[in-house]
């Protein structure tokens, strides 16, 4: 059972000798291969790590790209009011931000490279009357950390993340609009949260397998509306949307799709699905646009 397993991260461990071979071989991204997709990805938590097919799907999916130069990561987990930057120095510490788990998930690390430049060519980004805030110490939370060890697991692009100052989505549109050309430069613009995260409503039978209705009805909706680029009927989700308040009894990890689909541009243009199916009866839906 992926909560409860008898070897906690077992099966990150099983799969990281195969993914680290996989990840040598991946090709670095160059000016040649155009601009990085955006990418929307359902984090997971700890419970990822006891989970192997899934880490293999996150590989799978940044295996499919060339490995970007950086990674720029809005998280479901870090919502300020206004732009932070986290600390940008090598080594930068992880937030365990989470409880109840093992004690193995604690002592997980994943010290990635100097993200300095990122930093100051995000900030530079920003308009003056919105300066960003650059943090001395705040790390990665596992918005970032965890699903990144699945799909680049070397450790070796950079990471930076910036914070959510804002749940409405028109915003978080335009400031994923002003980001997007870091895609041009090989940076991997990611929001990170979950399609259904209903936390607060989880049941015995959830963790057997079974998927509520609530659940896979806003799942379905969420899909047919970014299948026709209908950001609208998408930013009005919290009335029109099936499953609702269930689905998401708070904002944080459905918002962040809305910086994904700025920095991805044109979401008519075509979102292409990386991830689907359910987590202890959450969907996972995972995409990419751009």
């Amino acid at each position: 059972m992926i909560f409860n397993p008898e070897v906690p991260a077992g099966a990150y461990d099983a799969f990281l000798p195969d993914a680290l071979v996989r990840a040598r071989a991946q090709r670095p991204w160059t000016p040649a291969d155009g601009p990085l997709p955006a990418l929307y990805v359902s984090h997971g938590a700890p419970p990822l790590f006891d989970d192997g097919p899934w880490l293999r799907e996150l590989q799978d999916w940044a295996l499919a790209l060339p490995k970007p130069k950086s990674i720029l990561v809005v998280s479901a987990h870090w919502e300020a009011p206004r732009l932070c930057l986290s600390a940008p120095e090598a080594g930068t510490p992880l937030v365990y931000d989470f409880g109840g788990f093992d004690r193995r998930y604690y002592e997980m690390r994943y010290a990635t490279p100097d993200a300095t430049g990122l930093a100051g060519r995000v900030a530079a980004m920003m308009p003056d009357a919105d300066p960003v805030h650059r943090h001395r110490s705040r790390g990665l939370d596992h918005g970032a950390w965890v699903p990144l060890m699945a799909m680049y697991p070397l450790g070796d692009v950079p990471v930076l993340q910036l914070s959510m100052p804002t749940q409405d989505p028109y915003r978080l549109l335009a400031l994923g609009a002003r980001l997007a050309p870091l895609r041009e430069e090989g940076v991997l613009v990611i929001g990170s949260g979950f399609m259904t995260h209903g936390l607060p409503f989880l049941t015995r039978e959830m963790f057997e397998g079974k998927v509520p209705g609530w659940s896979s009805d806003f799942a379905t909706w969420a899909a047919e509306a970014l299948a026709r680029g209908d950001v609208d009927e998408l930013a009005a989700y919290r009335d029109r949307a099936p499953g609702m308040p269930y689905a998401h009894p708070t904002a944080d990890h459905f918002i962040p799709l809305f910086l994904t689909l700025g920095a991805g541009g044109d979401p008519g243009a075509g979102i292409r699905t990386a991830i689907d199916g359910y987590m202890m009866g959450f969907a996972r839906h995972s995409f990419e646009t751009g």
